[in-house]
């Protein structure tokens, strides 16, 4: 449950449609709360049109805003109990395939903060996804838009925001209370970022892959705020270099880079670790899953690891946590057509033991077992169903891990299957009838996905009877 934006840490991944397996762009994050329990559900905002005067108020501080008559439906994954702890809308694609994850915190540097200082009441992670998502046509037009609106509200904390369609990708820090720059992912690229910031060497001649604050080279002239000769490093100007970004932040970068370049040798605390990377294979959502469910996997860093001492397993954090209460990937496809190409592959539960379920954006509901979550525990809610199978797999991890692998592998199958298979049928659809058809084929994909969960429950469960320390070799006849 998120009090206020210091409790959020988060690990993205963008990748550029020619980095990609299928073609597709695809941005990814994992929203991780500072409480391990933190409700949250799945729901679909619908279009709206012609309704004027509309406003969105944060629960969290005094902001207010008037935002446009007319909006784009689009999915959101907010808090449950939004009025105590805020909407964080976390993430969605809107009715013209633009995506949006907001936000990952990101913490710009006391020397930049000085001279321009984070807005009480500005425009918070909490409301940002949704004064921004309904009303864009672009990837750039998103990062334009939120831009005008820390111009004019600023912003009350540091956040980085990544927006994608069909053809770009674009990552966006937020440092002060009204600086930010924001950079197109190269379509031969990817990135990894943990809650530092990550932009480099910013070309202010090339509007085509950056875009940034008005006046921020002269807010940094003025203020002396370059600590480099040549150049403007964004990172070096407005970032942290200090021990929590080596333990808590760089090393997660340094595993996802690690994961897509294992031929590069870095270290884990180098804080020059480079932003924008390429790779000589092609990224697919299961690459992307599995490093947002690591945790230093097959290296001495891994909190499992059977053989590494207590001063390595917790030397760093690592990147799915059991304060995952969502992660996802949105993706946009690039070879099939517009009206069924964005996915949202949603997460709920540790991303490191449960699926990510392929939703079509395209539809007009969630399952109520997403949109319906309660604040207490109960099996029929997706949110509370897949934390359950995360916490009963670790509290057995050595005899349980591998069942979830299986489960994971096998599940992983069906779904690419099923995707494959809506893919197909979908072509015999156009307007209110293809919605319909992948609202139902969404559902019919959660309730497969809940059945075969359950059945994977009453397998552990069964298993772990005989783990039980209460037990004793006896004569078979007593």
């Amino acid at each position: 449950m998120k009090k206020n934006h210091l409790d959020d840490a988060c690990t993205t991944i963008l990748v550029g449609k020619n980095a990609s397996l299928d073609g597709s762009t695809m941005i990814a994050r994992n929203d991780d709360t500072f409480f391990a329990v933190a409700p949250h559900s799945f729901v679909l905002n619908p279009a709206v049109e012609g309704e004027k005067g509309r406003k969105v108020k944060s629960w969290l501080n005094g902001f207010e805003a008037e935002v446009p008559e007319n909006g784009y439906k689009w999915p959101a994954v907010p808090n449950v109990d939004y009025k105590q702890f805020g909407y964080y809308d976390e993430s969605g694609i809107n009715g013209a395939n633009v995506a949006m994850s907001a936000t990952e915190s990101t913490y710009g540097n006391e020397r930049a903060l000085a001279f321009d200082p984070l807005v009480k009441d500005g425009m918070d992670e909490d409301v940002i996804v949704r004064m921004v998502l309904p009303y864009v046509d672009s990837a750039k037009g998103a990062v334009k838009r939120t831009g005008e609106l820390i111009a004019k509200y600023g912003s009350p904390a540091g956040n980085s925001v990544l927006f994608s369609e069909s053809d770009d990708v674009w990552y966006m820090e937020i440092v002060t209370g009204h600086h930010w720059v924001a950079q197109r992912i190269p379509d031969d690229s990817y990135a990894v970022c943990a809650n530092r910031v990550s932009i480099q060497q910013v070309d202010f001649n090339d509007p085509s892959q950056f875009l940034w604050s008005d006046g921020i080279q002269e807010f940094v002239e003025s203020n002396h705020l370059n600590t480099d000769k040549t150049g403007f490093n964004f990172r070096h100007i407005f970032g942290t270099d200090n021990m929590k970004d080596r333990h808590y932040n760089t090393p997660r970068v340094w595993f996802g880079q690690k994961f897509f370049n294992p031929e590069i040798e870095q270290d884990p605390e180098d804080g020059e670790l480079p932003f924008i990377m390429k790779t000589d294979h092609k990224i697919s959502v299961d690459d992307i899953e599995y490093v947002l469910g690591s945790h230093y996997n097959e290296t001495p860093f891994d909190p499992f690891s059977p053989d590494a001492s207590d001063a390595d397993k917790y030397r760093y954090r690592p990147i799915g946590l059991n304060r995952t209460q969502n992660s996802h990937v949105l993706q946009i496809r690039n070879d099939v057509p517009e009206e069924f190409a964005a996915i949202m592959w949603l997460c709920i539960g540790f991303p490191t033991y449960t699926p990510y379920i392929p939703f079509y954006t395209n539809m007009n509901d969630t399952d109520a077992s997403y949109n319906d979550a309660s604040l207490e525990f109960n099996f029929k809610d997706a949110y509370w169903m897949y934390n359950a199978l995360s916490v009963l797999v670790e509290s057995h991890y050595t005899d349980f891990i591998q069942d979830d692998i299986d489960f994971l592998t096998e599940v992983r199958q069906d779904l690419r299957m099923s995707v494959a298979e809506t893919d197909k049928l979908a072509k015999n659809y156009t307007g209110e009838e293809l919605v319909e058809f992948l609202t139902t084929r969404n559902q019919k994909v959660v309730k497969e996905m809940a059945d075969k969960t359950h059945k994977l429950f009453g397998q552990l469960y069964t298993k772990g009877i005989n783990l039980s320390k209460l037990t004793f070799n006896m004569d078979k006849n007593l």
